[in-house]
């Protein structure tokens, strides 16, 4: 990239930092990886090539993601799917990942961070070495709750679903649970991974262009309504304006979520008169989490645009 381009690019970033550094940002973000081989034949390299590089834009997210505050972060390593690729490819990735999981141990950034890892997925398909290396940095980072990180390897979210069919089966069986406990909160405790289920999704970020979610995470993320963002680039080329793009999607949807339940509110109370505000934020707070401040501020920029709601409320 040359000066003015960097330049430009410098400024820009600027711009979308500064445009949601006061707006609250996704507590979990999930990200499908995808594009890795095709960065790598774009430019006539090996397959390994491409998942190299992909590895060390993760590296950049994690970084990215903390500093912005996000608490959950998700990536897709490698999906059932995968399976059907070739062995000397699948050894190959598998091989980086296990030496990822390895510095992740020794990174400095780990502890602190207080970031623990997760894996979820079958892991029980994945070569001896690469389940060691998965359960040597869960087992270092174990009594973390700073950040978390949950690798999603050998993961399918069919899979994941029968898996967790099948253990409330067993429960039920084995006389540990009863079927009237069956609800939507103990599928979700007994969902991946077993030391403790992933919370719903905020936001989905796919790279390389399709605008498709591929079986990922469909529990946590569809129940949730979340937010999902697709761009172009291949992930090796995912850049941190990217990734703030993306943020600003999960905040513009979650603004206009806000706007329409603060709307529904105001309609109700209007049948019964005036609508006083401080009844506005007692009920929206019921509903959604926001701050006192944030409805006064929506209040005002519904009226600004609707005389009629304008006239509703006594301010």
């Amino acid at each position: 990239m040359n000066f003015v381009g960097n330049l430009l690019y410098g400024g820009y970033e600027a711009l979308l930092t500064n445009e949601i550094k006061d707006k609250p940002v996704p507590s979990h973000v999930a990200i499908i990886m995808d594009g890795n081989r095709r960065f790598a034949q774009k430019y006539g390299l090996a397959k390994y090539y491409g998942h190299f590089k992909g590895a060390d834009t993760t590296e950049r997210v994690l970084d990215w993601s903390f500093d912005l505050g996000i608490r959950q972060l998700t990536v897709y390593a490698f999906s059932t799917e995968n399976f059907t690729r070739s062995e000397e490819e699948k050894n190959q990735l598998f091989e980086l990942i296990g030496i990822k999981f390895d510095e992740i141990c020794s990174d400095k950034r780990t502890h602190q961070r207080r970031m623990r890892v997760r894996v979820i997925g079958s892991t029980d398909h994945l070569p001896s070495s690469l389940r060691t290396a998965a359960k040597h940095a869960e087992d270092v980072t174990k009594h973390y709750n700073g950040v978390y990180l949950n690798v999603a390897l050998a993961y399918g979210g069919r899979q994941e679903l029968v898996d967790t069919t099948r253990a409330l089966a067993l429960k039920i069986k084995n006389g540990k649970l009863s079927l009237r406990d069956i609800n939507e909160e103990t599928i979700s405790r007994n969902l991946y991974p077993s030391s403790g289920s992933v919370p719903c999704v905020d936001l989905i970020i796919r790279t390389g262009g399709d605008e498709r979610i591929s079986n990922f995470l469909p529990w946590q993320a569809n129940g949730n309504e979340c937010a999902a963002y697709f761009c172009a680039p291949f992930w090796p080329e995912f850049r941190k304006i990217d990734f703030l793009r993306a943020i600003r999607t999960y905040q513009t949807r979650e603004h206009e979520r806000q706007k329409n339940t603060i709307m529904r509110v105001v309609k109700m109370l209007s049948y019964y008169g005036k609508v006083e505000v401080e009844d506005v934020i007692r009920i929206s707070r019921k509903f959604i989490a926001i701050p006192k401040d944030e409805v006064i501020s929506i209040l005002h920029e519904l009226a600004h645009h609707n005389v009629v709601i304008y006239n509703m409320i006594k301010w």
